[in-house]
């Protein structure tokens, strides 16, 4: 079931920082181990992920519906969050949602293609004209 842009923007934007104060109020868990390291990346991915949502549907609202969001500013300025967050709670939280985040923003952008790049029509055939002698 789709959601209007506002209300994406909304649930996109709670849930970031959600998982922001989530990953604040249990660093100390989170840097226990090295296992559980590695899942506060993931979710500092997660928190990527969502940010670049709610930036996206932000865009959507105040531009329209054509607005894309580009690597810079936008994708930059969510991956410093997203590293800021992750810096917070663990050093090896960052390298961890770099790799998470480059994966997703693949294949987002992947998904993204398929679902809304226009097709350009394939330029008509011209017949060749054969020489007179």
């Amino acid at each position: 079931m789709a959601v209007s842009s506002q209300m994406s923007f909304t649930i996109s934007i709670t849930l970031a920082l959600l998982l922001f104060s989530g990953m604040q109020a249990n660093k100390q868990w989170i840097s226990a181990t090295p296992i559980q390291t590695i899942f506060g990346g993931f979710v500092g991915s997660l928190i990527f992920i969502f940010s670049l949502t709610a930036v996206g549907n932000l865009e959507t609202i105040m531009f329209g519906k054509n607005f894309q969001t580009k690597l810079f500013p936008e994708v930059a300025l969510c991956y410093l969050f997203t590293f800021i967050s992750s810096a917070m709670v663990h050093r090896v939280c960052v390298t961890t949602a770099l790799i998470l985040s480059s994966i997703s923003l693949y294949y987002m952008n992947s998904i993204s293609q398929k679902t809304h790049a226009v097709v350009a029509p394939p330029p008509p055939v011209i017949p060749a004209r054969k020489k007179k002698h």
